[in-house]
């Protein structure tokens, strides 16, 4: 009997270190999986939890080739505008073109950077002062809105440094237009679907006005 006892007690060691040890902290920190911006549907509470993947390619713009997506007319903002475009933007906006690249700077005409152009064109458009950074505009300034539901003067963010840090903004128009800085080229008008663009494209958000 003495025998048997043991075996029993060895059999019940066996048994319990055998089970899985579970953390309250362990499992509340594994539930929680980071999903970038362009994977989320907005701030609101509206995204798919159940299957995140699922707006991540309508939330990305469709790669094309750079060529012909930019006329001359769009370049030089030279378009015919509706009634329900905001012709004081692109005014705004004509008046920046060309405007070289120069980091930190925000002088229309001089130099700018992307983050300066948008903070400057926001002021004199809209009377709404944002973050001077890029990636503070996206997380104090915006909300996150679907690709498609995007509209003039909404606000367009990339990752361009290889990870998905926030590096550069611009101002959506229409048509898959929008302005910005670029670093090679200065103030002009790119298009979504340029392979660059597309590929380096982060989120779609639209700046909050309180």
């Amino acid at each position: 009997m003495a025998i048997k006892g043991k075996q029993i007690l060895y059999l019940a060691a066996a048994i319990l270190l055998s089970l899985p040890v579970v953390s309250c902290r362990s499992t509340s920190h594994n539930t929680h999986t980071y999903r970038p911006y362009h994977e989320r549907r907005n701030r609101s509470g509206n995204e798919s939890a159940d299957n995140p993947a699922e707006k991540t390619e309508k939330n990305k713009p469709i790669p094309q080739s750079g060529h012909g997506l930019v006329s001359d007319e769009w370049a030089r903002l030279d378009i015919k505008l509706g009634r329900h475009d905001n012709k004081k933007l692109y005014k705004e906006l004509k008046k920046w073109l060309g405007t070289p690249y120069v980091y930190a700077a925000h002088t229309c005409g001089e130099g700018t950077d992307c983050s300066g152009m948008v903070m400057e064109v926001f002021l004199e458009v809209y009377g709404i002062k944002v973050h001077r950074n890029s990636a503070k505009m996206l997380e104090e300034n915006c909300r996150v809105i679907d690709l498609d539901d995007l509209k003039e003067g909404d606000l367009v963010f990339f990752c361009t440094n290889g990870d998905e840090r926030v590096s550069h903004v611009g101002i959506y128009l229409k048509e898959n237009k929008f302005v910005h800085a670029s670093s090679s080229r200065g103030v002009a008008v790119d298009d979504l679907r340029q392979n660059y663009y597309a590929t380096h494209f982060h989120a779609a958000a639209r700046v909050i006005t309180r």
